[in-house]
């Protein structure tokens, strides 16, 4: 899969599905998720020229998938995988029985000219309402999934305190591999990120109170050496729930670093004009 734009602008999306990596574990900092969020997939989107970029997303019925904008947009299909591992499907992740094809859409106020934060490409323009959903044209069944992510009323991220906990659920890369940076293909360090594809948790916490754009956007802690997980490229999408629970505050929008460190901001999805368009209707 080739490199997507969206990579260059460090949306913590489309890394390409290379192979491998530091040895740090991460979604990152990270453990393997088992059955415990059977409900957040692994996310390949198709341009037209075939299988293009990844991402994660969850489920929020048996037919509705939440992700981030960037990762629907550009796309003109998409497959959904609920394995929590690779078995050694040979297909895994371009096709096969165990996917379920889907429709993506964008939300029509992402990237939007009109977002407050001004024009061009820079952040957080870039990712203003960066939320979208993948339509399944066939429900996963019950025996697969039968446990869905819940959306959060509105406004409850405000209601949130400092150091709130979030799970980070997601099928992103987890290493970077110590090598020359002459031996990589360009423009590295993208591709100094691997890992193999499955699901993986870490527990980090909200960093919360006032910034620039805190009305759209959440703020996470990702810093392994206080305890906390971070996302990383191939966890776009995915949720940031509420510790413990189903609850989705946001998706996965942007990283500020190569390294994943730091922090980490999401699109919120608990704004009412969100939360009305995630749930539709979406156009065929």
């Amino acid at each position: 899969m080739r490199l997507s734009r969206k990579l260059a602008a460090l949306a913590a999306a489309a890394f390409v599905l290379l192979g491998s990596t530091t040895a740090a574990l991460a979604i990152t900092n990270g453990q393997p998720d088992g059955n415990n969020h059977p409900y957040v997939g692994l996310l390949v989107f198709d341009d037209e020229d075939g299988p293009a970029w990844r991402c994660s997303g969850s489920l929020l019925s048996s037919t509705l998938v939440l992700t981030a904008g960037h990762c629907t947009d550009g796309a003109v299909a998409a497959r959904l995988w609920v394995d929590a591992v690779n078995q050694g499907n040979p297909e895994y992740p371009f096709s096969g029985t165990t996917s379920y094809d889907g429709t993506p859409y964008t939300n029509p106020d992402y990237r939007s000219p009109d977002n407050p934060y001004g024009g061009g490409n820079g952040l957080p323009a870039f990712s203003y309402r960066d939320v979208g959903v993948v339509v399944l044209s066939e429900p996963v069944p019950a025996s697969v999934v039968d446990t869905y992510a819940q959306l959060p009323s509105a406004g409850l991220i405000d209601t949130l305190k400092n150091k709130t906990p979030v799970d980070f659920v997601g099928y992103g890369v987890q290493f970077q591999a110590q090598v020359p940076g002459s031996a990589l293909p360009q423009p590295p360090p993208f591709y100094r990120w691997t890992g193999p594809r499955i699901r993986m948790y870490a527990p980090s916490e909200l960093v919360s109170g006032k910034f620039v754009h805190s009305a759209e956007f959440l703020r996470l802690a990702m810093n392994p050496g206080g305890g906390s997980g971070g996302t990383c490229f191939g966890d776009s999408g995915g949720p940031d729930l509420k510790g413990g629970t189903n609850i989705v505050l946001g998706v996965n929008s942007y990283v500020t670093n190569v390294n994943c460190a730091g922090v980490g901001y999401s699109s919120r999805v608990d704004i009412p004009e969100i939360l009305s368009w995630i749930m539709g209707p979406h156009p065929s």
